[in-house]
């Protein structure tokens, strides 16, 4: 009984996202439509009746967001999907969209949301202590706290020094949310080592002392996240291969797949396009392969980069456009060999700083709407 009690208050305390909501908002016609009306209106400043690209920047800032990338300018990677995310509207030349073209493009693009969601969803966790105060109540408490401080290498850390670096390393499974993020370290970590530990510089640091200070820190950190929750955006993906498997087995699926990637890209007065642009097609694939954007996996980057490699893909050659699918191919096949040996798993907690509701603007519908 107990048991079932605990695990509703632990759900209670979680959000899964996993497209069914824009699913929802997208099937049904009436309720779109007159959400993109609200859209179109909200971004057509001048009321001509078309947006310039101007106009479209608050729509693909929110993309951005409900896609959780970061701010523009803040990387090449990311900088790279908001241009993308722009030319799905402008086609890459119009310098004016119509409520026509806004609609399907808008409709694509939260479709695609969607089917991510769904195979990758985000749990939002609301973590307020609860779990942090189970651990240090738990008998796993020593023995997982024990094993972080002996991996920690600091010859001159003083008690303070060991402490903050523990809480570096514990986990949302253990109650913590990421002390690498900067909020919660200034928060949450600094201040409550501040007021446990103070000026203290004991050193050496025994294990008796780490152990027994470490306690009391932890437990006015599960106090400090009692009183101002943090919200942890957590998803787990592994990238087996299964997904380029699906899509190389379904030649319509594939050809599809491949002649709408080729759609933006470039080629010279005879039709050659460059294998420079490889990586920016499988950019466009990777959902109907169930693979990551470029750049947003260091590991996925590094299979890209052998196959790469392996395939002299990266000598900038202008190659015809049957080649050049058929060079794409063939990297999505040796992309999966690799992928089916080796899996990529992938976990990732990041702090939402603003709240849910107002993180983007995108799928709030307009008012009187209803789902």
């Amino acid at each position: 009984m107990e048991k079932n009690e605990e695990m509703k208050m632990k759900s209670s305390e979680s959000q899964v996202m996993d497209g069914s909501d824009i699913m929802k908002l997208v099937g049904n016609e009436r309720v779109f439509s007159n959400f993109v009306d609200h859209k179109f209106q909200e971004l057509d400043t001048d009321q001509d009746g078309k947006l310039s690209v101007k106009e479209l920047q608050p729509a693909v800032a929110d993309i951005g967001v409900a896609l959780g990338l970061p701010a523009q300018g803040s990387s090449p990677e990311s900088d790279h999907i908001y241009s993308e995310v722009l030319q799905e509207f402008t086609h890459g030349k119009q310098e004016k969209v119509s409520k026509t073209e806004f609609k399907e493009v808008l409709s694509d693009i939260l479709l695609g949301m969607a089917a991510g969601l769904k195979r990758d969803p985000i749990v939002l966790l609301r973590m307020d202590g609860e779990d942090l105060l189970e651990f240090v109540k738990s008998p796993a408490f020593e023995p997982e706290t024990l094993s972080l401080y002996s991996e920690l290498e600091l010859p001159d850390g003083s008690l303070k020094d060991y402490i903050i670096k523990t809480f570096e390393k514990l986990t949302v499974d253990q109650g913590m949310p990421p002390a690498s993020d900067s909020w919660v370290m200034s928060n949450v970590v600094e201040p409550v080592v501040e007021s446990c530990i103070g000026a203290s510089n004991e050193q050496p640091v025994t294990q008796e002392t780490f152990l027994a200070e470490f306690k009391k820190v932890a437990e006015s950190a599960a106090q400090c996240l009692k009183e101002q929750p943090v919200i942890v955006a957590h998803s787990e993906n592994t990238f087996d291969g299964s997904g380029i498997k699906r899509l190389l087995s379904n030649k319509f699926e594939l050809d599809k797949t491949l002649d709408s990637a080729l759609k933006t890209i470039p080629r010279d007065k005879h039709g050659k396009i460059s294998k420079e642009y490889l990586r920016v097609a499988l950019d466009v694939l990777a959902p109907s392969a169930g693979l990551p954007p470029v750049g947003a996996v260091d590991q996925m980057d590094n299979v890209i980069k052998e196959v790469c490699k392996m395939l002299d893909a990266d000598d900038g050659k202008m190659v015809k456009e049957e080649e050049f699918k058929k060079l794409l191919t063939e990297i999505l096949g040796s992309m999966m060999l690799q992928l089916e040996g080796n899996p990529v798993s992938v976990s990732t907690n990041s702090v939402v700083h603003e709240p849910l509701a107002s993180a983007s603007t995108l799928l709030q519908p307009p008012p009187n709407s209803e789902m």
